[in-house]
């Protein structure tokens, strides 16, 4: 079992929270009386959507105040936010920090410097910059680029090099790679492994977890710690669900075998009313001594009910509370339909097909590519290779500049953010838009399968997370009258939970169709069963 919580601190610990407690602004409780303590290690942090792990991180860098309780911090502390919208004028230098000092360095070497700029020049910074720019990937960057331009991969690693540039004791990283490709995901994991000092990591990312010294699991019931690394967490999670169901099988027999006694004791106990009524309607013994016999069966009897009626609520308590152990553990479950695609359906042609943007220049392409049968094939390349183009152009939402595109079969795609849906519809109302044939009750029906049952069809678009909204998604484009045979997934784990990439990849691994994906998670395409790899490169 994973220990609970770290209530002690110790001398190394560079942040200590004390009973903290984290709540919504509508004050609803993320977490309680959580006691933890960082210091010269690296943690990965994990949890589902909602559980408060991006509000941990700010209360470790003290970017927010507790509720309750005490957060006390040792040392200086990095943060990376998962998302940050940089200046309009912001350069590369400025989000290093380094703008101020490169430029005394300039005045002193164009002989334009005051006696300050000689005192302050920093002769190593130049190296330093160019040393930090590497080990993040981004080796030879114009420190003058405006920082709008860069990718959202790049602006996550210009983030981390500037906080190698400034060497605090613990590095706070929110999903540093969300929006990375492989060479950036491996550029970052190579950061943390070379990290001397602590560092706190929430990520779903499991290549990542994997350069973790410890795992932290982030729920309403607390955290609970798991030495080593995700594997090993993985497997220890594994061990957990395993013993869950064994106790709830206990639980359950005990109970059948509680009731099934109590049972027999009351067929006894009406027997042996029977005979005794009886007996005594032949008034063969004094009434005094047939009224001290009735006064002892009647005490044996009610003690015989509540020994029975105890046992009982001893039993349904355990049965209860083996049943919440498995569903605090079990994995999601998302169904998907038949296709009914035979093995040697023809389900997609590209045949050279290629993409130019309207100024002329090629985005994507040419590309060949044929899928027959349920087949599975992932698009890879760096980020502006034109990947999300060439999907576009799969599902249709694009017609090729050159070259052809075939679709033989029913295709849907899927974007990260799952933009079929719309932030303000209900999800029957999104359901019966994308199924135009469907009643109120078919809506129902097929969002149940999901798991939006009763009123949780009416939930809105815009309040799910990242999990729910890629399963409502799934609800509506699999659950039609003409399901696909062909799903196109751009980059379907981005925004998910470790659970719910579980639930999405069991799905997927079941289902009967043809798949084209376009992802950087490694674990995800393993866990699908990718067949086939089209590796892209950037045009031009």
């Amino acid at each position: 079992m994973p220990s609970l919580q770290s209530p002690n601190p110790s001398a190394s610990a560079l942040v200590t929270l004390d009973r903290v407690a984290a709540r919504t602004p509508d004050g609803s409780t993320l977490f309680d009386n959580l006691s933890l303590t960082f210091g010269c290690e690296r943690t990965g942090v994990v949890g589902r959507n909602g559980a408060g792990k991006t509000t941990l991180l700010r209360l470790i860098a003290g970017l927010t105040e507790p509720a309750e309780g005490g957060v006390a911090r040792v040392g200086r502390i990095g943060w990376l936010e998962q998302r940050r919208e940089p200046g309009p004028d912001e350069t590369a230098a400025g989000t290093l920090g380094v703008a101020g000092p490169l430029a005394i360095v300039a005045r002193v070497l164009a002989g334009e410097a005051s006696g300050d700029d000689l005192a302050e020049a920093d002769w190593t910074l130049e190296d330093r910059i160019g040393a930090a720019l590497a080990e993040a990937g981004l080796e030879g960057l114009d420190l003058n680029r405006p920082v709008a331009s860069l990718s959202g991969g790049e602006q996550t690693r210009l983030g981390l090099a500037a906080l190698l540039l400034a060497q605090p004791d613990l590095l706070v990283l929110d999903e540093p790679t969300n929006h990375l490709d492989a060479e950036g995901r491996a550029a970052v994991a190579g950061v943390l492994q070379r990290w001397k000092g602590g560092a706190v990591v929430v990520s779903h990312d499991r290549g990542l977890l994997r350069t973790m010294d410890r795992i932290v699991e982030l729920s309403s019931l607390g955290a609970a710690i798991y030495g080593g690394n995700f594997d090993l967490y993985a497997a220890r999670k594994a061990a957990e669900r395993a013993a869950a169901s064994r106790d709830l099988e206990v639980a359950e027999r005990e109970t059948g075998r509680v009731a099934r006694e109590g049972q027999v004791a009351l067929e006894k106990k009406a027997r042996r009313d029977k005979a005794g009524r009886a007996f005594a309607a032949k008034k063969s013994e004094p009434k005094i001594l047939l009224g001290a016999m009735a006064e002892r069966a009647e005490t044996s009897g009610a003690r015989e009910n509540r020994l029975a009626e105890r046992k009982a609520a001893e039993a349904e308590t355990a049965l209860t509370e083996a049943r919440e152990r498995v569903e605090r553990v079990r994995a999601l479950d998302i169904p998907m339909p038949p296709t009914g695609l035979a093995a040697g359906r023809t389900a997609l042609v590209l045949d050279e097909a290629a993409w130019d943007a309207p100024g002329g220049r090629r985005i994507v392409g040419p590309v060949p590519l044929r899928l027959t049968g349920p087949e599975r094939v992932a698009i890879t390349g760096p980020n502006g290779a034109g990947k999300t183009t060439l999907l576009r152009l799969i599902a249709g939402d694009l017609e090729p500049s050159s070259g052809r595109v075939e679709r033989p079969v029913a295709a849907a795609l899927l974007d990260q953010a799952a933009q079929i849906l719309e932030p303000d519809e209900t999800l029957v109302e999104a359901y019966r838009r994308l199924n135009p044939e469907a009643t109120p009750n078919d809506a129902h029906a097929a969002l149940a399968r999901f798991l939006f049952r009763n009123t949780a069809a009416y939930r809105v678009v815009g309040t799910l997370s990242g999990g729910e909204r890629l399963r409502a998604a799934l609800a509506c484009v699999m659950s039609g009258a003409r399901p696909p045979q062909l799903l196109i997934l751009d980059e379907p784990t981005n925004h998910l939970d470790l659970d719910s990439i579980a639930a999405v990849e069991a799905a997927l691994h079941a289902w009967e169709g043809a798949l084209v994906v376009v992802s950087h998670d490694a674990d995800f395409l393993d866990a699908i069963g990718i067949g086939r790899t089209v590796a892209l490169r950037r045009c031009g």
